[in-house]
């Protein structure tokens, strides 16, 4: 996809998100965005399903509420430390609260100095991660 059709999607979709009747919600399925310029983008509830995001340089970038595309198209990308600790924070609550993970994989990322990293992410509305039957850790 070429730059100049992406800045046009996310200049409609900063439209929707104010609630513009010309406005549109991005939809970037299946969208080939390897090496795009999304610095800055407010990607906040645009559809990344299946995007090929590999080489795009998101600093900076509000991926809230997104879909980032758990396939390869979402690897090799160039993410700021917001986004990434938005991304620990995500994987470190389902995999220490899941039934399903195994207990040497929650003791091997359970550490406090993950934890405490990923505490950091910058949503206050969201219950920070704590070890079982302990308070939630913060330094």
């Amino acid at each position: 996809m070429k730059q100049a059709e992406i800045d046009k999607i996310l200049q409609d979709h900063e439209k929707w998100l104010n609630c513009e009747p010309d406005g549109k919600k991005a939809d970037l399925r299946e969208a080939d965005l390897r090496w795009a310029d999304l610095r800055e983008a407010d990607l906040r509830w645009a559809d990344l399903t299946k995007a090929s995001l590999a080489g795009a340089n998101l600093r900076g970038a509000d991926i809230d509420y997104s879909c980032w595309p758990l396939w390869c198209g979402g690897l090799d990308v160039h993410m700021d430390d917001r986004q990434a600790i938005q991304l620990l924070y995500h994987l470190m609550r389902n995999v220490l609260y899941s039934k399903n993970t195994s207990d040497k994989l929650k003791k091997a990322l359970g550490t406090k100095k993950l934890i405490t990293l990923a505490n950091k992410m910058h949503r206050a509305d969201v219950d920070r991660i704590k070890l079982p039957n302990e308070e939630p850790v913060n330094e």
